[in-house]
């Protein structure tokens, strides 16, 4: 006998929904991290893991821990500073979107273009 179905907003469906998005950004993720670890390496001659510590930090929003030495790098390093802040919230607002369908549906609220009957 096959169990039953879950609810298509149970805490366990909507946990699936945010891996699957989470999987889906992973490899953006880690080409994000990538390009952070080859600007703290080629422009201020980091050795790979002193750059992967720095783009790791950004990323995670913490902040540099090695200070750059060169103009070239301060500014690349701080444009990808920038893009990890806005990597990070895309990636918070892609996987709190099943968790927000969730409560609208527990809620009831309207999602759809359906006009109400008056």
């Amino acid at each position: 006998m096959r169990p039953a179905a879950l609810p298509p907003h149970h805490p366990l469906i909507v946990a699936r929904g945010m891996g699957a998005r989470a999987l889906a950004l992973l490899p953006f993720g880690a080409a994000t991290l990538a390009g952070g670890m080859a600007i703290y390496h080629w422009t201020d001659g980091l050795p790979w893991p002193d750059s992967f510590l720095n783009a790791a930090m950004l990323l995670g929003g913490m902040g540099p821990v090695d200070q750059l030495k060169t103009n070239t790098g301060k500014w690349l390093a701080g444009s990808y500073a920038l893009f990890a802040g806005l990597f990070f919230i895309v990636l918070a607002g892609v996987m709190l979107g099943p968790v927000i369908h969730a409560a609208l549906h527990r809620f009831h609220l309207e999602t759809g273009d359906k006009q109400r009957s008056e």
